[in-house]
């Protein structure tokens, strides 16, 4: 899937669903369920990617109240993952932004919902479970380089 496509689909997030994350993924799942399995994988891997990058500690450092401190301590990783989840949800220029500048990150907001896409685009095509794995992991923690000191 290209980057167009990818950002494409991101910008039919319907936010004036707000508070109702299914509605406002829903756009996006009818149309990634529309297209041939291999374009909901490549919208998955595409996604990981995204999520990946921004698996750095200058950003977990920039999240809000819940930021990575190196002790430990009130650092959730899924919390960072769903913050990152955010940032891409918001669409291709903020993601630039933040990508380049961590300072940027959102400060206590999340958007988990993004993770549920692709398995729900896949279970209403075919009726059965998304089984498709990523190259990269966006796991907290699973960007090596993102992490050195």
């Amino acid at each position: 899937m290209s980057d167009s496509e990818f950002w494409d689909l991101m910008s039919k997030l319907d936010w004036k669903r707000a508070g109702d994350d299914e509605a406002v993924c829903r756009p996006v799942v009818e149309a990634l369920a529309a297209k041939p399995v291999s374009a909901i994988e490549a919208f998955e891997e595409a996604l990981a990617q995204k999520l990946h990058a921004l698996d750095t500690e200058a950003h977990a450092r920039e999240i809000g109240e819940q930021a990575y401190t190196g002790s430990g301590e009130d650092f959730s990783v899924d919390w960072f993952l769903y913050v990152r989840c955010c940032v891409v949800a918001n669409g291709k220029s903020l993601f630039e932004t933040v990508l380049k500048n961590p300072r940027r990150m959102p400060k206590d907001m999340e958007f988990e919902a993004l993770l549920q896409i692709a398995a729900e685009a896949y279970q209403s095509k075919t009726g059965a479970d998304f089984g498709f794995t990523s190259s990269v992991s966006y796991e907290t923690f699973s960007n090596k380089a993102g992490w050195q000191r």
